[in-house]
């Protein structure tokens, strides 16, 4: 760390105690930002987080439907976002007049949406869901109902194959950066490190063709299908040294923190993604020094939308 980002750093940390704030960072926030966070964690670590502090301000560095969801799920305090253009290419695939036709198409539908969505789509669901609970979230509704599945038609894909469940229908969505992670990239990888475990994230376009590829035995038995929170707990617990990880390469520098001993690749070193790459630890001092930029929800959305989010916190 540079000596600014060491004077920032010590400045960050007087502010914090001063304010009674918390700063929660998104696994995929750059190493600076992680450094000087309280929690580091998935969409769903964090929202708990964010539910269980007794923090007054809580400044989130994430993208914008995440603080979006922290100010739901605590009205109560001040919640902040360093650079308010950290949005989100996956959030920004379906609108609520999108989604207001669809249901309209399908009215006995459950709709279960995925937390990267605008609090406005979370207030017209029914469920929402992290990368780390959809298939709970899905198995737990009757087989009888049908399913809206939303934004990410990789993830529902997934949830899907793995739930076995039929009447699940899926929005043609996708995360920028996942979606460039491709099963050839797979097969590329498994060419040059033939002992390594692969950790794919389950919004990956090759999730679908490894779930295929594993049933028929074309894919190292090592290869698993995780959120970033499972990844975590994979790198930590498993016996191999070795890991591609097929994500956001923001999620490298936690994993090498926490197993110095272990090697972690990326499966493409350009898997960048430059709306969580706003924030900085500039923008971080600046928003808990002048406390900026405040992401407030309307309270009519805002008690619509807690509804599915408290039923995702249920079912872990």
């Amino acid at each position: 760390m540079s000596a600014l980002n060491t004077e920032l750093a010590r400045e960050i940390l007087r502010l914090k105690k001063e304010k009674n704030a918390v700063i929660l960072a998104h696994n995929y926030q750059i190493s600076q930002v992680q450094d000087v966070a309280d929690f580091i964690g998935d969409s769903l670590k964090l929202s708990k987080m964010a539910a269980q502090t007794d923090a007054s301000i809580i400044v989130f560095c994430g993208v914008h439907f995440m603080a979006e969801t922290a100010s739901i799920i605590s009205p109560d305090k001040k919640v902040l976002i360093p650079d308010l253009d950290a949005g989100c290419s996956l959030a920004s695939s379906i609108n609520p007049q999108e989604l207001l036709k669809w249901k309209k198409l399908n009215p006995d539908a459950i709709v279960v949406s995925y937390v990267n969505t605008s609090a406005e789509i979370k207030a017209l669901s029914d469920y929402c869901c992290t990368s780390s609970n959809a298939t709970k979230v899905v198995a737990s509704i009757p087989l009888e109902k049908p399913i809206l599945f939303l934004p990410d038609m990789f993830l529902g894909s997934y949830v899907a194959e793995m739930t076995k469940r039929k009447n699940i229908k899926i929005w043609p969505g996708e995360c920028h950066v996942h979606a460039g992670i491709r099963s050839e990239d797979i097969n590329n990888m498994l060419r040059h490190y033939k002992n390594a475990e692969f950790l794919v994230h389950p919004e990956c376009s090759c999730t679908s063709s490894t779930l295929y590829h594993i049933s028929k035995g074309d894919i190292s038995k090592d290869t698993k299908i995780l959120s970033t929170e499972g990844m975590m707990k994979e790198a930590k617990t498993s016996t191999n040294n070795q890991f591609i990880v097929a994500t956001e390469t923001g999620m490298l520098y936690r994993m090498k923190m926490e197993n110095p001993e272990k090697e972690f690749i990326p499966i493409k070193k350009d898997a960048v993604c430059k709306y969580m790459k706003k924030i900085t630890i500039e923008k971080v001092y600046d928003s808990l020094l002048n406390e900026k930029y405040e992401v407030k929800v309307p309270l009519e959305i805002a008690k619509k939308a807690k509804i599915p989010i408290e039923r995702m916190l249920n079912i872990t």
